[in-house]
């Protein structure tokens, strides 16, 4: 059976166009079968933005790094890069057609400061000042463990990730976890079925 996180989907590729509002940008993107939300935004992605764009965001210096761990179709990523176009955007994701996905509906909307990651090829010495994600929940617990537990650590000091879970995929449990592993973990906002938690890299973790 082929998943969303496979790195290199065998489905025949079919894209459907949907759009989202970035403040007073739309932004117009595809989705594609064989990676995540192959038919549109998804629920908890948008719940993220939703939420993201009423909050007042931190100032960030120019240059920084901003990471989108799990990109898809790149919405988070474009979001992201609009939102803060003297950054750059991370957008991570082990799928291959995810990845090309995401560029292509980068220079689609010309938007130049989003560069795909392969997880495998990450820079350990890269820090981001802020992560988004709609983490993959159902590659398996350990498997999500290990990546939360691979990229929160890379904050920045003082920086926060904030993820989007569905409270019937163990949001709640998700927090306890966060907390127990030394990465300080709180409910943010709740929406649509989904919890907005803030997560932040461990005070003892050394850059």
């Amino acid at each position: 059976m082929a998943h969303y996180f496979d790195s290199q989907p065998k489905s025949e590729s079919q894209r459907t166009d949907f759009t989202i509002r970035v403040r007073d940008h739309w932004l117009t993107l595809a989705s594609e079968t064989g990676v995540f939300s192959a038919r549109g935004l998804d629920k908890g992605t948008a719940v993220l933005l939703e939420w993201a764009l009423k909050q007042q965001l931190p100032q960030l210096p120019a240059g920084s790094l901003l990471c989108d761990l799990g990109c898809g179709s790149g919405a988070i990523a474009l979001t992201m890069a609009t939102l803060y176009p003297h950054c750059t955007v991370h957008a991570v994701d082990v799928n291959a057609r995810a990845r090309q996905l995401c560029l292509d509906n980068a220079t689609r909307n010309n938007i130049t400061n989003v560069v795909t990651i392969d997880p495998i090829q990450r820079n350990p010495d890269d820090r981001y000042a802020l992560l988004w994600s709609n983490p993959p929940i159902r590659i398996g617990k350990t498997e999500l463990h290990d990546l939360l537990l691979t990229w929160l650590p890379r904050l920045d000091e003082d920086a926060h990730g904030h993820l989007v879970v569905s409270k019937n995929l163990g949001a709640d449990s998700l927090i306890n976890w966060l907390n127990a592993q030394g990465l300080p973990a709180v409910k943010l906002a709740s929406s649509k079925g989904f919890r907005v938690i803030e997560a932040s890299r461990s005070k003892d973790e050394k850059n």
